[in-house]
């Protein structure tokens, strides 16, 4: 129901925003403003979203935790449909997931919300895949495949065919 409600008050917002701000300073302006905040918010969405990048690959190398490296990651790709998205209350929002401090305090909020039920990594992971078994050291897991042998030639060709 919160989601209708957002679909049918973020373009009446965003409408009413064009009227007051385009009767203030006119068409033209108004206009560039769209412009130079898509074009603004890309940049920065490019710069933030490779600063959070580095940081889940971090978190993924040292395994710990990349919950808040990936909010951040998703907070990012939401601020960017926002920024290219025309609007004044678009923009506002997306400039605001894309600082640090906004991103660490909706972050915070949210975890409050959800219950994570575990989180493991590493080689003590279980996963679906893998083995309840403790691993050995003398054992080695891999893969293989069968390859049969060349199949040779019976009997001399026929003459029918062209070699």
């Amino acid at each position: 129901m919160w989601l209708l409600f957002a679909f049918i008050a973020i373009p009446m917002i965003e409408i009413a925003l064009f009227i007051q701000v385009g009767g203030v300073i006119g068409l033209g302006w108004t206009l560039a403003i769209v412009l130079v905040t898509a074009i603004l918010g890309t940049w920065l969405v490019r710069a933030q979203g490779a600063l959070a990048m580095n940081r889940i690959r971090q978190s993924f190398g040292t395994l710990n935790d990349p919950s808040e490296p990936l909010a951040d990651g998703a907070m990012i790709l939401l601020a960017g449909a926002l920024l290219l998205t025309p609007g004044f209350f678009t923009d506002v929002v997306g400039f605001a997931l894309l600082t640090p401090a906004f991103r660490k305090v909706a972050f915070h909020w949210l975890r409050k919300r959800i219950r994570v039920q575990g989180f493991s990594a590493g080689p003590t992971a279980r996963g679906p895949y893998r083995d309840a078994r403790p691993t050995r050291p003398d054992i080695l897991e891999g893969e293989y495949t069968e390859v049969d042998p060349p199949k040779t030639a019976t009997h001399r060709p026929s003459g029918w065919t062209k070699h």
